[in-house]
């Protein structure tokens, strides 16, 4: 039940200005929030309206890594396909702790639900997608770095309509040996072939990581999502 489930602790950069925007960027495999908060500290100086929220992951053993334990959403057998069998239940137990983030945000503290963009990087952008695609609240954007479709078979079945048309960034590097760029690609074709909004950007020689260049063409998708002016 939602009431019995953990709550997630988070590393928090809090708005410079009025708060009117949230960006909830979900870190991967074995990372904390710790890892990209200096990301939304650099962000933060362009966008002083904005609070990032970076959540941790709780730790439990991934079996892709023999079985030790580390921070992960869910866990992961394998990476050798875009199909393997992927951990459903873990997925959904980590989605009910973000969104109730979410609610957080928007029951709580007053942020309009299309003045949040939710995202993640590898093992987050796969919960940030599953997040922005299955939720009834319309979003300002969904970030997408470096990772795949969740339950690639079944999530167009699980999709709600309500961010059918909201934006998503894609980046990923093409020299991404971990998430490997054609996963990035099939996802996105996926996207697109289901009529979502999808930008796809490349990274040349990037690996698992992100770039500087990245992190400007993130910027420039967050000013045009969650302006310091509200669209009317």
């Amino acid at each position: 039940m939602a009431s019995t489930l953990q709550k997630l602790t988070s590393v928090v950069h809090q708005a410079t200005a009025k708060h009117s925007a949230t960006v909830i960027f979900i870190h991967g495999l074995g990372d904390s929030g710790h890892g990209w908060a200096p990301v939304g500290e650099e962000l933060g100086k362009h966008l002083p309206h904005v609070k990032f929220i970076f959540p941790n992951a709780p730790d439990m053993p991934v079996t892709l890594n023999y079985g030790m334990a580390m921070p992960s959403w869910y866990d992961i057998k394998s990476l050798s396909s875009i199909d393997s069998d992927q951990d459903e239940a873990g997925m959904l137990k980590s989605r009910q702790q973000v969104m109730q983030i979410i609610r957080e945000e928007v029951e709580e503290n007053n942020i309009p639900a299309n003045r949040i963009v939710i995202g993640g990087f590898s093992q987050g952008c796969v919960m940030g997608l599953l997040t922005g695609l299955t939720a009834e609240y319309k979003f300002a954007g969904i970030v997408s770095l470096s990772g795949y479709m969740p339950l690639h078979q079944k999530i167009m079945n699980m999709a709600s309509d309500a961010n059918r048309k909201t934006p998503i960034f894609w980046g990923h590097g093409d020299a991404d040996q971990v998430v490997r760029y054609d996963y990035g690609v099939q996802s996105v074709e996926l996207l697109k072939k289901n009529k979502f909004d999808v930008r796809f950007n490349t990274y040349r020689n990037l690996g698992h990581g992100s770039s500087p260049q990245e992190i400007r063409d993130l910027l420039n998708f967050l000013n045009e999502t969650i302006p310091t002016e509200p669209k009317a």
